[in-house]
């Protein structure tokens, strides 16, 4: 069977029958799509584990975090079990340990920093329109990029302030809106989306083209961003929510409710940003005292 065809049936069914978010599946067929092009997989018939191992190490070779690793990896499982379930593979998988790494802390940006970022996508031109809403979106709701571009225009309450997110297993949550995200994203509507070709689709951020944004365009534009803004290391999207929670605990918000604005199922995920803060503030002790005689 041919493999794009296969994959194509396989995301179907992760949307029908698991229920999966479209961005969500989008991900798992950027994984699977470039482990296709990168060993020359044209049929299910050439599909096999010594194919799947020399993929993994390429990516290590190329420099890949062990997380994106452990990402491909379990993007290409799914399809695999898929196809064995459907007779369309002979042999499955063999067990393949997920790439184990330490749990690094996730980094952040002071509010200052945060500003600076989403300043740095500008004012003018529809891209830079709709980007900055993006970006403010994250970092003032702690938003996934999943959550981020799966938004439908319903999803936003812009006379009552509160904005539908629909985060992992479907699970729906309301966060309070922010009155300048919310003036963001009418900036967006009416200066971009209004003349959009996809201006009729239900989802709220769309590419120039009127389709929905994927998760790399994205990475690729808060990185550019964070050049221009000056910024150390390495930015993503995903240091704006980490930076949304950080200063929630900060100002003293309750751990249990920060559980909820971030849509964690266990506490013990949120519990990460108090090893954060805790590192933060002893980085901050260490400056105070530098030089000072013991």
């Amino acid at each position: 069977m041919d493999a794009l065809e296969a994959l194509r049936a396989y995301e179907r069914t992760l949307l029908a029958e698991r229920g999966l978010l479209p961005s969500t599946v989008l991900s798992y067929d950027e994984d699977i799509r470039a482990f296709f092009r990168k060993g020359r997989i044209e049929d299910t018939s050439e599909l096999d584990t010594e194919k799947v191992l020399l993929h993994l190490r390429l990516l290590l070779r190329e420099g890949k975090a062990r997380a994106s690793l452990s990402r491909a990896l379990s993007s290409i499982r799914g399809l695999y079990t898929y196809l064995e379930g459907e007779g369309l593979l002979e042999e499955g998988l063999r067990e393949i340990p997920s790439p184990k790494g330490e749990r690094r802390l996730p980094t952040f940006l002071s509010h200052e920093e945060a500003m600076r970022l989403v300043e740095a996508f500008g004012r003018e031109g529809e891209r830079a329109t709709r980007d900055r809403a993006m970006a403010l979106l994250m970092y003032e709701e702690g938003l996934r990029v999943s959550e981020l571009l799966s938004l439908r225009r319903r999803d936003v309450d812009r006379e009552g302030l509160t904005l539908r997110v629909r985060g992992k297993g479907r699970k729906d949550r309301v966060l309070p809106l922010a009155e300048e995200a919310r003036d963001e994203i009418l900036s967006y509507e009416r200066d971009f989306r209004a003349r959009n070709p996809g201006r009729k689709s239900p989802i709220l951020f769309l590419s120039q083209r009127g389709r929905p944004l994927t998760r790399d365009y994205f990475y690729k534009a808060v990185r550019e961003a964070a050049l221009k803004a000056g910024l150390r290391g390495r930015v993503s999207p995903h240091t704006l929510r980490h930076s949304f929670a950080t200063h929630l605990l900060e100002r003293g918000a309750g751990l249990r409710s920060v559980q909820e604005l971030l849509g964690h199922e266990k506490i013990t995920t949120t519990e990460i940003y108090t090893h954060l803060r805790r590192e933060s503030i002893l980085e901050a002790y260490d400056l105070l005292f530098e030089g000072e005689d013991e």
